[in-house]
């Protein structure tokens, strides 16, 4: 047996990055990476289970599918497993309601949370609204809790786009880590909950896994 062939004997499914793995984000929708459509097709005809995984912060999930389907490829909002609905669901378990530190673009996903008299702070990769301002509104929502919860889409330190490498979500929570003296719950990826949320959604073992 091939060595790519020993690799894969007992492989049921696939997690599949998006930004950096299967296209650049940027100006006018991104680039597609070379070969990128054409493997996630493969993979679609194949008998394993494909879920994609993304922790993209600065669009919903039906903007960011929009957006890849434009780009030629084969993929479902239902099929993407995304940092910003895990968010809401602890939010909702937890009687939580956040200030919100986040992209225009992915307000939309917390559209059903209530955001009156924040007792927590919810923080993605914001762009342009990473002000001073706004950073020292959620730092003043936290120093006035008796038990400041922040929450963090992502602890990346940068990401690639088409125009070159971008600051991502981790510095700027570090900075209110520092800053309140108090550690975040990060959803998304590194986290295992996040990882396993996938595997539940396509019904695989860990052990049975590829992910690149």
């Amino acid at each position: 047996m091939a060595p790519w062939g020993k690799r894969l004997a007992g492989v049921r499914g696939v997690l599949l990055d998006i930004s950096g793995v299967l296209y650049d984000s940027g100006a006018g929708g991104g680039t597609a990476i070379a070969g990128s459509v054409e493997a996630v097709a493969r993979l679609k005809r194949s008998r394993l289970k494909v879920r994609f995984c993304t922790n993209e912060s600065q669009k919903s999930r039906a903007e960011l599918v929009g957006q890849l389907q434009r780009l030629g490829f084969d993929i479902s909002e239902q099929e993407v497993t995304a940092p910003a609905p895990a968010a809401c669901q602890i939010l909702k378990e937890q009687g939580l309601r956040p200030y919100l530190l986040i992209h225009d673009g992915v307000r939309s996903e917390f559209d059903q949370i209530d955001t009156s008299n924040p007792n927590c702070v919810v923080i993605a990769d914001a762009g342009e609204s990473f002000s001073y301002q706004n950073m020292n509104n959620a730092f003043q929502v936290l120093m006035e809790l008796e038990k400041p919860v922040l929450i963090s889409l992502g602890k990346g330190r940068y990401y690639k786009e088409t125009s070159g490498l971008m600051l991502d979500v981790g510095p700027y929570m570090k900075a209110l880590e520092y800053a309140c003296g108090i550690k975040a719950e990060v959803v998304g990826k590194p986290s295992p909950e996040f990882f396993k949320s996938a595997l539940q959604a396509i019904g695989v073992e860990a052990h049975q896994l590829l992910s690149v």
